[in-house]
C-alpha cells in the first residue's frame, strides 16, 4: 500500500479521534453546552459535574478500552497467524471473569490503592490464565524444542473452557442477587465515575501498546511463519513471551475495570488492515486510533439510545461482532488466508 495513502489514513484517524473525544462528552440525556463548562458562575452547576465527573472519565475509559482490546487482538492474530484469534483466546477474559465472580460470590470487599477487590481479582485471574497457558505449553513441548503457536492455542482454548465452566459452577451456587451481579459484570460496561478508573487503566494500556509497538518488525516476520522468522534473526520464544506479557497487561488492565467486552479485538484489526495494509508499523497506530474511536462511539450509542436506561456496551459490540464474524467466514476473503 502506498505510503502517502497510509499517512493520510493515519492523519484522518487522528483527527477523528480528536473530534470523537471532543464531542462525545457533550452527548447524553442531559444537554450540556460549552457555556455550562467554561462560562458558568462561581458555583459550578450540575451540568459541570455531569461533564467532569461522569461523561469525560467515561469517554476516556471507553477510548482506552477500545485501543487496548484492539491492539491485543491484532497482536494475537499475528502471533497465532489466525485471523479469528481474539484477546480472549488464551482464556484471559474467562480468568478475569472467574476472579470477579469469586469476589462477588464470597462478598470480598477490600480495596488497595483505590483499586476495588473485583478489579484486583479480575487482574489476578487474567495473569493466572496466561501463566497456566504458558506453563502447560512448556510442559507439553520437548526440551530444547521451539514453543509452537498450535500448542499455545490449544492450551489457551482448554484453559478458557475450564475457567468458563468454573464461572458457570459459581453462578449455579450463587443466590439471585449474586448471579445477577456476576452476569451483569460479564456483559461488560463502562459505568465509571471519576478519573480513578481511567488512571488505573492508563499504565497497563500504555505499557502494553508500547511493548507491541517495539515488536512491529518481529510481528511482520512472525506472520510468515516461525521458522522463517527465526531464520531472519528473530528470537521467537523471546518475542512470544514479550507479546504474552504485553497482551496480558492490555486485556487484564482493561477487563479488570470494564469486564469482558467482546469482538473489539477481532473487528478493529481487520478493518484497519483494509485501510493501511498488513504492515504492523502502520497497522499498530491505526488499530490504536480506530479501536478507541469504535468503542467510544459504541458506548455513546449504548448510553443514549434508550435513555435514561443504558445498554451494556458489551451487548452492542456483540450485536455488531456476530454478523461481522459471520461475514468474515462467508466471504473467505484474502485476509483469512
Amino acid at each position: 500500500m502506498k505510503a502517502g495513502r497510509v499517512t493520510l489514513v493515519l492523519i484522518v484517524l487522528a483527527a477523528a479521534t480528536i473530534v470523537v473525544l471532543g464531542v462525545a462528552p457533550f452527548v447524553g440525556m442531559t444537554p450540556i453546552s460549552l457555556l455550562d463548562i467554561f462560562g458558568g458562575g462561581p458555583v459550578p452547576g450540575k451540568e459541570y459535574d455531569i461533564f467532569c465527573k461522569i461523561r469525560l472519565p467515561r469517554v476516556l475509559a471507553a477510548w482506552l478500552t477500545g485501543a487496548g482490546l484492539a491492539v491485543a487482538g491484532m497482536a494475537f492474530q499475528a502471533l497465532f497467524r489466525n485471523p479469528l484469534a481474539t484477546p480472549f483466546t488464551l482464556g484471559v477474559a474467562s480468568g478475569a471473569a472467574l476472579g470477579a465472580a469469586m469476589t462477588i460470590r464470597f462478598g470480598v470487599s477490600v480495596a488497595l490503592l483505590g483499586i476495588s477487590g473485583i478489579s484486583m481479582a479480575a487482574l489476578s485471574g487474567a495473569a493466572l490464565s496466561v501463566l497456566l497457558v504458558y506453563g502447560i505449553s512448556r510442559a507439553l513441548t520437548r526440551s530444547g524444542a521451539m514453543l509452537t503457536t498450535a500448542t499455545l492455542l490449544l492450551a489457551g482454548v482448554a484453559v478458557n473452557f475450564f475457567f468458563s465452566s468454573l464461572n458457570l459452577f459459581i453462578q449455579y451456587l450463587s443466590d439471585f442477587t449474586h448471579t445477577f451481579r456476576i452476569i451483569r459484570w460479564l456483559m461488560g460496561g463502562l459505568e465509571v465515575a471519576g478519573f480513578r478508573s481511567v488512571f488505573q487503566m492508563v499504565p497497563f494500556v500504555a505499557a502494553g501498546i508500547a511493548l507491541v509497538l517495539i515488536s512491529s518488525r518481529e510481528l511482520d516476520l512472525l506472520t510468515t511463519g516461525e521458522e522463517i522468522a527465526a531464520s531472519r534473526g528473530v528470537s521467537v520464544v523471546g518475542v512470544q513471551r514479550r507479546l504474552f506479557f504485553a497482551t496480558s497487561l492490555l486485556v487484564g488492565g482493561v477487563v479488570a475495570v470494564c469486564g469482558p467486552i467482546g469482538f473489539v479485538g477481532i473487528m478493529v484489526p481487520h478493518i484497519c488492515r483494509l485501510m493501511v495494509g498488513p504492515g504492523h508499523r502502520a497497522l499498530i497506530p491505526a488499530t490504536v486510533l480506530f479501536g478507541g474511536i469504535f468503542l467510544t462511539v459504541c458506548d455513546t450509542f449504548a448510553r443514549t439510545v434508550i435513555a435514561p436506561a443504558e445498554i451494556p456496551v458489551g451487548v452492542i459490540t456483540a450485536l455488531l461482532g456476530g454478523p461481522f464474524f459471520l461475514l468474515l467466514l462467508i466471504r473467505g476473503s484474502k485476509y483469512l488466508d
